[in-house]
This record gives structure tokens, sequence and C-alpha cells, in this order.
């Protein structure tokens, strides 16, 4: 059986963990299959793993070239003592294999996804004939290792927690699966299957794969298979798309203003779909021109590596059993994707305010997650947000900031624009192209502004908060009008106190 995954990308540990791909120079049954329970009980729901026998590696873990290989008499006989340790699992677990030609050598490559039933066991000793201990064995680094205490505890608890997108769903039928995006995904990340695809039933591929599971006599598509490779999710999972509206004023300031399109399709047609209107719609470079000083200043109003990573991880996490859309607005302080629901409980609050990294130990999609990872859309390993935190600094934008509440029903990420931007957004046009940073032209009163001077002149003395309670808003939305109102308002006395004094514009 193919790899769903290139091979040279498995020996170069590209788009794969390294604690996910573990070298055999020679066939050691005990040592690989104690790795296999590993791979299939997945503790830290990495997506499996892969071992590859007659490679070497060097010091560093680093594929030898050329290969070591096996001798292609002896392939036979391993095929064959698999299928009896394959019965030492319990409950039973049995790994894919597919003999590869690499550097004119013989490999077995052994793929071992995320077991469907664990946690599972296995002998210590596979190659005893008869009764033998068994154990639970998870990864730790890139060791196999015997899961014990608070660790076999937890790897137990986890066979309640079946990720949603592995689970059967039996309304997903093989007509619903579009060859053309199953094609696209596996020339993507060079499968050997694209070369199989037209020539076996669509279902054995489907197999190969690990989209299928159930009984021999009832087998159904799992819900990652339609989150992949089916045209109109949403027939399944109810809005399963992503809403994006932007306000040229603000939600605020102009309510009725706004514009709003809907992204349907499979979850990388969106993140394609979603990127691809961003991009033609908002993304834009200014060039300012620096006093004395030859080279001008660049920017983005929103670097795009940012944004490429805050859609995916909200595809990517969000519950798909829940009946709302990833949710994203635009408006002239920044871009908001709203999530359903919010970051699970084993994340610290204290991680959330801080907006660093987010590790989670239970992930609603893992394969899902996996296939994203394939597809180069996403890094994984908890990386979304330092990665989206860097890019606004490279960018000289501001923080993001992450909100949810303590019941964690939602999430919200704020992506700040480039402080050079003006305070309405700028829509991409034909008509012009910014070479120099924009300056906000006059314009009417908003409505927010009038009623903050109305209740500053009865009361001078409110503060930001109090202001906001009056009016219904955040305070974000009253800092935000009191900076437009910065030439007929002037605040005295301490930060802390004083009081708002009104002049004539």
């Amino acid at each position: 059986m193919s790899m769903p995954i290139d091979i040279e990308a498995l020996l170069n540990k590209q788009r794969i963990e390294s604690e996910r791909i573990e070298f055999k120079k020679g066939w050691n049954p005990t040592s690989i299959y104690h790795t296999i329970c590993a791979f299939a009980n997945d503790f830290d729901n990495l997506g499996g793993g892969y071992i590859l026998v007659g490679v070497e590696q060097d010091e560093r873990g680093v594929a030898k070239r050329p290969v070591v290989g096996i001798d292609i008499e002896k392939i036979d006989g391993i095929l064959k003592d698999m299928v009896g340790f394959n019965n030492k699992f319990d409950p039973f677990y049995q790994p894919r294999t597919s003999i590869e030609s690499i550097d004119g050598k013989r490999v077995l490559a052994i793929w071992a996804p995320s077991g469907v039933f664990r946690p599972y066991a296995i002998s210590t000793d596979v190659a005893v004939k008869g009764k033998c201990e068994k154990a639970y064995y998870i990864r730790s680094g890139t060791s196999s290792v015997v899961a014990k205490g608070e660790s076999l505890d937890q790897l137990r608890d986890m066979a309640n927690r079946l990720p949603f997108d592995e689970r059967p769903n039996p309304n997903i039928a093989l007509s619903d699966i579009s060859m053309v995006l199953l094609r696209d995904y596996l020339a993507k990340v060079n499968s050997k299957l694209e070369q199989d695809l037209f020539t076996q039933p669509l279902e054995q591929t489907l197999e190969q794969m690990d989209l299928m599971t159930g009984p021999t006599e009832n087998r159904m598509l799992k819900n990652v298979a339609a989150m992949m490779f089916c045209e109109h999710p949403e027939k399944f999972f109810k809005y399963a798309q992503t809403d994006i509206v932007i306000f040229p004023e603000g939600r605020i300031d102009g309510p009725d203003n706004f514009s709003e399109t809907t992204i349907y399709g499979s979850i990388p047609q969106q993140v394609n779909g979603v990127l691809t209107y961003l991009k033609n719609t908002l993304i834009r470079e200014y060039v300012v021109k620096q006093k004395d000083v030859a080279e001008s200043l660049r920017f983005f109003n929103y670097p795009v590596r940012a944004l490429e990573e805050a859609v995916v991880n909200a595809l990517y996490h969000r519950d798909y059993q829940q009946y709302e859309p990833v949710e994203i607005s635009v408006e002239p302080e920044g871009i908001h994707i709203l999530n359903f629901p919010g970051p699970n409980s084993t994340i610290p609050m204290d991680a959330i305010n801080a907006g660093n990294r987010l590790i989670s130990r239970r992930y609603r999609n893992r394969r899902l997650g996996d296939f994203l990872k394939e597809m180069e859309l996403t890094e994984g390993r908890s990386t979304g947000i330092p990665t989206i935190q860097r890019e606004l600094k490279k960018n000289g934008s501001p923080r993001a900031v992450i909100e949810t509440n303590s019941e964690r029903e939602y999430i919200n990420l704020f992506i700040p624009v480039h402080e050079g931007c003006g305070d309405i957004v700028v829509l991409n046009t034909s008509e012009s192209s910014p070479k120099s940073s924009p300056k906000s032209s006059p314009k009417k009163r908003s409505k927010t502004s009038l009623e903050i001077e109305k209740l500053l002149r009865k009361n001078p003395e409110l503060t930001t908060e109090q202001i906001a309670g009056r009016l219904g808003i955040t305070k974000r939305a009253v800092l935000k009008n009191l900076e437009k109102m910065k030439n007929i308002l002037v605040h005295e006395g301490p930060s802390n106190g004083g009081f708002w004094k009104l002049v004539d514009e």
C-alpha cells in the first residue's frame, strides 16, 4: 500500500514533526512494535507517526544517505510476522505498510495513525511465543516509553474523547467525495496514491488514507473526509462556512454601512477563498517618505502571513458540531476573527490573556490539523499565536489580542491595523493605490461622539468606563471616539482623576 505522504518528505523530516518519525537500521520487532503502539496511542494528539525500516540515522537524528535498505528476500517474512504481531495488540490494531524504493534499495515504511479505540497495549516482547506481560507505550520526545502513573491515567481518560473529525458519519456517502479535491490534495503532498486514484475503487483509496472506520459489514467515512474532500461540507455540518463583514466606518459609527460575503467549500477551499478575498479587497502596502532619510518606510495594513495563520487556526479549531460560522469582521481599528467555542479548559486563562502561546492537550479536530500541516497551510504544534505576533512585530503593527469569557464559549482574535493606516477601512480599488501614509479627511461627527460630548457637558468628571456603561458600548469604542475628539476635548488633571474640558471646534 502507498503512503499518503511523499517518502522523501519523511526522510528529510519535512511537513512532519521529528517526534512522529523514527528510523530503524534493521528489523527489531519488539522495539518497532513499542513505537507503533506509542504512535497509535498518540498521547500528544499529533496524528500518529511513521517508521522507516532500513534507514540509519546520524547523531543529529537525520537519515543517512544512501539508505541501508532491507534484503529483498527478507521482506515477505517480515510482513508475515507482522500479521502475528498485530494480534498481540489489545485491542487489535493494524498499522499500514508499504515497500518503498529509495537510493536503489528496499525500505519498509510503516504508517501508524492515531487509533480509534485507544489506549492500546502491546506485549513487552512481541517475539515471545505464548503469554507475555503487556504495557501501554507513549512517545516522550523521539523515544517510546511505558506509560505509568499520571501519564497512564491520562492515556486511559483519552479513550472517552475521540476527536470529532475522527468519528464515523453514516450520512457521508462515497458520492459526496470530490475526486478533484482528493486528487489535488494527493498531488500537493506528492503521494503515490495519486497514481492509483483512477485505477482502483475510490473506497480502496479512502481506506488506504485511513478515512474509513467501522466493522467490515458497515464501513463508514470519517467526518474529516467531508471536511477535506467534500465541496459542500455544510450538508453535514451546519454553517460550516466563513462569513466576512466589512464596516468601513466601524460597527458603532456606521452600523448600516457594511458589505458582507460568505465563503463556502471544503476547509482548504475556505482557507484559500478567505485569504484571496482579503488580499484582493483589503490588504495593501503603504510607502511613507521619511524626512532626511533616503529610504522610504514600507508596511502593510495587515501582514499577510499573520492573517493566513489566523484564518487557518479558526477553521482548524472550531467546533463543527455548533451551528455557528467563523465570523471575520473588518473595522477601522482592526480585524476580529470570532470562533466558537473558545480555548478548552486545559489552557490557563493567564496564557490566553498573555497572548503568546496556547498549548492544548486536547484537539477537537486532530486529523484535520494533520491534513493542513501536510498541505503546509499550518505548522501545528501550538505555533499559530507566536507566528501571528512575530509577523505583526516585523510589520511594525501592535500585538494581537485574544478574548474569551470564563465559560470559554467563544474566542475572538483581534488583529490591529497598522497605526499608519488612518481611521477608516480603505478598500482596494483600480483607480488608485496609496503612495504615502493616508491622512484622515474631515467628515461628519458620529452619533456616538455627539452622545459622549453631551454626557461630558453635563458631568465632565466621568471616566471612560462610566461613559461606556451609560452608552452601552465598549471602553475601546469610547477611547476611539475620544481620540477623534482631540480638537474639541482636553483632559486636565491626573490620568486616574481630573476632568474633561470642552472647547469650541
